[in-house]
């Protein structure tokens, strides 16, 4: 059974939505996922600012 993860410092830039959370190791990641229907796109980063220019920059390829 996958551990479960609680995010916080929730952000949302357009469609994409960041969060905060700590990993099985302990380290800080930043997760980016896009909340559009069918898109599936979603990454994890090591520092907010590369989860944020990853949200500004995403575009959906769904139409």
């Amino acid at each position: 059974m996958p551990a479960r993860i609680s995010f916080r410092s929730l952000l949302k830039i357009g469609p994409v939505q960041i969060g905060t959370y700590r990993d099985r190791q302990g380290h800080t990641k930043d997760a980016a996922v896009c909340t559009s229907d069918s898109c599936g796109w979603s990454a994890d980063y090591s520092s907010s600012t590369a989860a944020q220019l990853a949200a500004r920059s995403h575009r959906c390829r769904v139409s």
